[in-house]
C-alpha cells in the first residue's frame, strides 16, 4: 500500500496487496457477558453506552494503532468508573473508518483488532460498528472494490452484527439495528445513503417499533448530516444530501432523539428544532471522529437554508470544532439513558484531557424540546 501526505491529511492509495488478497480478516470476540436479547433487557432503563470513531492510522496493517490504544484505554477507565453506579457501561458505538483500507484484512488485524479486544474482553462489553468509508469504500453497492471491503468489516464485527435474514439486520449490507432497554439503536450504511433497498428496510422498522417500548431512538452512521470541517461547509457530499434530505425528514417524523457520525475527525453538535402535531421535538447531530485518525479544523459554516425551509426546522450549531486541527483532541463520549432523559459528556484523552467543548456543564442534554 502507498500512503502520501498533503497537507495535514492522509490519503491512501487504492491498490490492494496481493497479502490483503490472501490474508482473512479476523473477528473480535464476544463480551464475557452478552447483551440479553430486546424482549429480556426490555424493563432496562438506566445504563450508558460510549461512541467515538475514526480510529485509522498511519501504522494500518504494520503495528497497534497508537492513539486508538490510548483511547482505549480512556475508555476502560470510563467503564471501571461506572461499573457500580446506576448507570453502567454496556456497550460501544463507533461511528467507523477502523482503519485506512478496509479491503486490506492485514490492517484489521494487525493494527485494529488486538486494541478493539481488550476493550471487549476487559470491558466486558459489546461493540457495534457502522461501516465508513475507509472500511467498505463509497462505490455502488456491488462494486468489486466495495464487496473486499464489506466482506472484512462483516467478518470483523460477525460477533455483534446480527445474522443476515435475522429481523433486525438487511441482508448483505452492515445495515442493522438492536434494541437495549428503553432504546432503540440503528445504522445504515451512509456510503450508499441513496440505496432504496435500504431505505425501505430503515423505514420499515421505525414504522413497526413499539414507542411504548422505546421511549427512545439512537442513530449511529458514519457521514455527517451537517458539518463545517473539510468534508462539509461549501461542500455537500453526495452521502450527505441523501442524509439531509431522504433520511432526515423519515427521523423527525420518528422523534429519532440523537445522531452520532464521524468522517470529520473532529468534535460538533448541532441540534435541530421542529414542530409536528404531537409538538415540539428536538434532535441532535453529534459529530465525534476523534478516534486516532488525523484531526481536522473547522472549515466554514455549511449552507443549511434549503434544509431547514424544506423541513420547516431550525438549526443551532451549538458547538463548533476549533480553527486549528490541533483544538480538538482525540475523544470519546459517553452517553447516558436515564428512562427518557438522555445526557452526554465528552471525555479527552491523554493532552487533551482538560476538553471541554460545553464550558458551563460537563455534560449536556440530547434530545428533549
Amino acid at each position: 500500500m502507498r500512503i502520501t501526505v498533503a497537507g495535514s491529511f492522509l490519503l491512501c492509495s487504492l491498490t490492494v496487496s496481493p497479502l490483503a488478497q490472501t490474508e482473512l480478516a479476523r473477528s473480535l470476540p464476544q463480551a464475557a457477558t452478552p447483551l440479553p436479547s430486546e424482549s429480556q433487557s426490555a424493563d432496562i432503563g438506566g445504563f450508558s453506552f460510549l461512541v467515538y470513531g475514526d480510529t485509522r492510522s498511519r501504522v494500518d496493517g504494520v503495528d497497534l494503532q497508537p492513539d486508538h490504544v490510548a483511547i482505549v484505554k480512556g475508555m476502560l477507565a470510563a467503564i471501571d468508573r461506572q461499573q457500580h453506579t446506576p448507570f453502567p457501561v454496556r456497550f460501544v458505538l463507533s461511528t467507523g473508518d477502523g482503519v485506512t483500507n478496509g479491503r486490506e484484512a492485514a490492517q484489521w488485524n494487525r493494527s485494529f483488532l488486538d486494541v478493539v479486544s481488550r476493550l471487549v474482553r476487559q470491558g466486558n462489553v459489546s461493540y457495534f460498528m457502522a461501516a465508513g468509508n475507509h472500511d467498505v469504500t463509497s462505490a455502488a453497492v456491488d462494486a468489486p472494490g466495495r464487496v473486499v471491503g464489506l466482506a472484512n468489516f462483516l467478518a470483523v464485527n460477525n460477533a455483534f452484527i446480527p445474522a443476515d435474514g435475522a429481523p433486525r439486520r438487511l441482508a448483505g449490507y452492515p445495515t442493522y439495528a438492536f434494541g437495549y432497554g428503553n432504546t432503540f439503536f440503528l445504522t445504515l450504511d451512509s456510503n450508499v445513503a441513496s440505496d432504496d433497498a435500504q431505505f425501505a428496510w430503515v423505514k420499515a422498522q421505525l414504522e413497526g417499533l413499539n414507542r411504548s417500548r422505546y421511549a427512545n431512538i439512537v442513530v449511529f452512521i458514519h457521514h455527517p448530516v451537517f458539518s463545517s470541517g473539510p468534508h462539509g461547509g461549501p461542500i455537500v457530499e453526495t452521502a450527505t444530501a441523501a442524509l439531509r434530505f431522504r433520511y432526515m425528514p423519515l427521523f423527525n417524523a420518528h422523534h429519532v432523539n440523537a445522531v452520532f457520525s464521524g468522517h470529520d475527525h473532529l468534535f460538533e453538535h448541532w441540534i435541530e428544532r421542529y414542530e409536528d402535531l404531537s409538538g415540539a421535538h428536538r434532535m441532535d447531530l453529534v459529530t465525534t471522529g476523534g478516534g486516532g485518525a488525523p484531526p481536522y479544523p473547522y472549515v466554514s459554516e455549511p449552507d443549511t437554508r434549503d434544509f431547514s425551509s424544506a423541513n420547516k426546522a431550525k438549526l443551532e450549531h451549538l458547538v463548533k470544532p476549533g480553527l486549528n486541527a490541533g483544538d480538538t483532541p482525540y475523544h470519546f463520549v459517553i452517553v447516558r439513558v436515564d428512562g427518557p432523559r438522555l445526557s452526554m459528556e465528552v471525555v479527552g484523552v491523554e493532552s487533551g484531557k482538560t476538553f471541554r467543548p460545553y464550558h458551563s456543564s460537563p455534560t449536556v442534554t440530547l434530545g428533549n424540546p
